[in-house]
C-alpha cells in the first residue's frame, strides 16, 4: 500500500471512529482503533514533511530580504531529510502481530533437572522484564520440577500501551542454553543444558474460529511435583483439536471451568499461528525469528555464568551483565534484534 492509500485510509478511519454506532461494536472499534494508531506515526510525520518542505520553500523566497529566513531555511535544509529517513523507516511494512499481547511457553529440554531449574529462571527473567515495562502477566499452566524448576510452564503477557507484548518478544522463540555448575553438581564441573521458548501472538475470539465438534475434551485429575496428588477431583482439562492434533493440557486452576478456558485460549494462540505459518509458507515467506520444537531447533541464545555473559548468535550480540539480564534487564538485547529485523527490512525495500 502507497503513501497515499495510507492517507486515504487513515481520514476514514477518523469518520469511522467517530460514529457513535461503530463503538456499539467493542470488537469492530478495538480493530479501527488499532489499525487509527498504527497510521497515526506515519501521518503526522507526513504532515510535518510536507509542512516543513512549503516553509522551506517560503523561506527561501524571503532570504534575501531578511537574514533570519535564510538561518530558517538552512535549519529546515538539515530537518527536511530527518524526516524523509522517518517517514521511510515507518513505512516498511510491519507485523500484523505487533500489537498483539502473547502466549508464552517455556519448556525443560536436554539437562534433567537442571534444565527445570534453567526453565525457572528463564520464567523470572521475564516476568521480571515484563514488570519493568508496566505489563500484567499471569502464569497460565505449569509443571513444576521436584527441585523447584519447571519442566513446562506456560504464561500470558499483556501489555497496557499502545506497544505490543509481540513486537518485543517474538524474537524469543528457539532454544536457550546455559552453561554453568549445576545445584545437582558435587565436584563443581560446568555443565550444559538447554529450555525451549516458543512464543505465541494471543488470538482474540475475532482471529480463530474454534468449531466445538472439532474437539474431544478429557478431564483427569491434577498431579504435582513427583506425582502426587493436587487434589482429588478430575479438574485438569486436556483438549485435543482434531483437525490439527494440537493438544493442549490445563490443570492449575481448582476449576474445570477455569482449567478449560485458559486451555481454549492457549488453543487459540497456536491455531492462530499454525494458519499465520501456513499462509507465509504459501507466499514463499520464512519465519526465521523462531522455531516451534525444542529437538530439533538450533539455540538461538546462550547463558554463560561463569563468565557472567550472555550472547545472542542471530544477530551477534554479546555482553557481559548476565546477573542483570536474568533479573529482567532484556532491552538491550530485544532491541538489538528489532534493530536486525528493521535493517534487514530496509535493505530489502531500498
Amino acid at each position: 500500500m502507497n503513501l497515499d492509500e495510507l492517507l486515504k485510509e487513515y481520514s476514514e478511519l477518523e469518520l469511522q471512529l467517530a460514529d457513535p454506532a461503530v463503538h456499539a461494536d467493542q470488537n469492530k472499534a478495538r480493530t479501527l482503533g488499532r489499525r487509527y494508531s498504527q497510521l497515526t506515526p506515519i501521518v503526522t510525520t507526513y504532515r510535518e514533511l510536507d509542512a516543513a518542505r512549503d516553509d522551506l520553500t517560503a523561506a527561501k523566497e524571503l532570504a534575501g530580504e531578511d537574514e533570519a529566513f535564510a538561518a530558517e531555511a538552512a535549519e529546515l535544509e538539515e530537518r527536511i531529510p530527518q524526516l524523509e529517513e522517518k517517514l521511510r523507516h515507518l513505512l516498511i511494512p510491519r507485523d500484523p502481530n505487533d500489537d498483539k499481547d502473547i502466549i508464552m511457553e517455556i519448556k525443560a529440554g536436554e539437562g534433567g533437572e537442571e534444565s527445570a531449574l534453567f526453565a525457572g529462571d528463564l520464567l523470572r527473567m521475564y516476568l521480571r522484564y515484563a514488570e519493568r515495562l508496566g505489563w500484567k502477566t499471569e502464569v497460565i499452566d505449569s509443571q513444576p520440577s521436584d527441585l523447584g524448576g519447571y519442566k513446562d510452564v506456560t504464561v500470558g503477557i499483556k501489555a497496557k500501551g499502545d506497544e505490543g507484548v509481540w513486537s518485543r518478544l517474538k524474537y524469543e522463540g528457539g532454544v536457550h542454553r546455559v552453561q554453568r555448575v549445576p545445584v545437582t553438581e558435587s565436584q563443581g564441573r560446568i555443565h550444559t543444558s538447554a529450555a525451549g521458548v516458543l512464543v505465541y501472538p494471543e488470538a482474540e475470539d475475532v482471529d480463530v474460529q474454534i468449531d466445538p465438534n472439532d474437539l474431544r475434551i478429557d478431564v483427569y485429575r491434577s498431579s504435582g511435583p513427583g506425582g502426587q496428588s493436587v487434589n482429588t477431583t478430575d479438574s485438569a482439562v486436556r483438549i485435543t483439536h482434531l483437525p490439527t492434533g494440537v493438544v493442549v493440557s490445563c490443570q492449575n486452576e481448582k476449576s474445570q471451568l477455569q482449567n478449560k478456558e485458559s486451555a481454549l485460549r492457549i488453543l487459540r494462540a497456536r491455531l492462530l499461528a499454525i494458519a499465520q505459518e501456513e499462509a507465509e509458507a504459501a507466499a514463499q515467506a520464512e519465519r526465521k525469528s523462531q522455531v516451534r520444537t525444542v529437538d530439533r531447533s538450533e539455540r538461538v541464545r546462550t547463558y554463560n555464568f561463569p563468565e557472567n555473559r550472555i550472547s545472542d548468535h542471530r544477530v551477534g550480540f554479546k555482553a557481559y551483565n548476565l546477573d542483570q539480564v536474568l533479573d529482567g534487564e532484556l532491552n538491550a538485547v530485544t532491541q538489538a534484534l528489532i534493530d536486525a529485523e528493521m535493517a534487514e527490512k530496509l535493505a530489502q525495500h531500498s
